[in-house]
């Protein structure tokens, strides 16, 4: 536990970097274009759906108001249940340049060996989590359902689930950088993972603050994964820093 908040805590005063700046500038801005494309995408089928029945029922064709009112609240909804996975997704594709910004202010040694991933790497990495994240939550919605007259269990269910996602997701940005070949030996402890993914899951129910939560996320799993590098390395406990 001391060893996530010491990371969120590093990954907190490190937002007015300027290089996180731009990456969470990035991130919100292709997010935001994302779910206004849906909303646009849930509008034109609405009405395209009611154009077939609206002249027969209705004097004038209402379809484009009705689709209107039908398209806000889907989106609306879309928004509050996506956003986890579709700005996780989009920070992914830029995750490289928050984890060198990171390790190029606190970790030189780390810095200067790391392999930045290629461009196709990384847009391969944003579509294999977004498919993790859609098909592990799609899992959950049934027990999310079931949960729903608890009040506070399908929020639960979703919140452990995003947890660990997550917690995998901010780690792995970091490892993939240094982990030569080794994929999947992600060097931070699964508790950790967890801990950290909850926090960040938690951040992103809240208004406006789910804008900063990716971003601080993928800062602080790139502290934890350097923590883990060296404990693994058997070197001291905090790696060589920089204030």
């Amino acid at each position: 536990m001391r060893a996530v908040l010491t990371s969120l805590a590093k990954a907190l005063s490190q937002l007015a970097d300027p290089a996180v700046l731009r990456v969470m500038f990035k991130t919100v801005l292709v997010t935001a274009a994302i779910f206004l494309a849906l909303a646009w995408a849930m509008w034109r089928s609405v009405d395209w759906a009611l154009g077939y029945w609206t002249e027969a029922y209705l004097p004038a064709d209402y379809s484009e108001t009705v689709a209107g009112i039908i398209a806000i609240p889907l989106a609306v909804l879309s928004a509050w249940l996506l956003f986890r996975v579709i700005a996780l997704a989009v920070l992914q594709f830029f995750a490289d340049e928050i984890v060198a910004a990171v390790e190029a202010r606190h970790y030189p040694i780390a810095a200067r060996t790391a392999k930045a991933l290629p461009l196709r790497r990384e847009l391969a990495n944003s579509v294999r989590g977004l498919i993790r994240a859609l098909f592990f939550n799609a899992l959950a919605l049934p027990v999310a359902v079931l949960l729903a007259v608890t009040g506070i269990g399908s929020a639960l269910v979703f919140l452990l689930v995003n947890a660990v996602l997550l917690g995998r997701e901010l780690t792995d940005m970091a490892w993939l950088r240094h982990c030569e070949g080794d994929v999947g030996g992600n060097p931070v402890p699964g508790g950790e993972r967890f801990m950290l993914g909850g926090a960040i899951a938690a951040i992103m129910l809240v208004p406006l603050a789910n804008l900063l939560a990716p971003v601080l996320g993928a800062a602080a799993g790139t502290h934890l994964t350097q923590r883990a590098i060296t404990r693994r390395l058997g070197e001291h406990e905090t790696p060589v820093t920089r204030s």
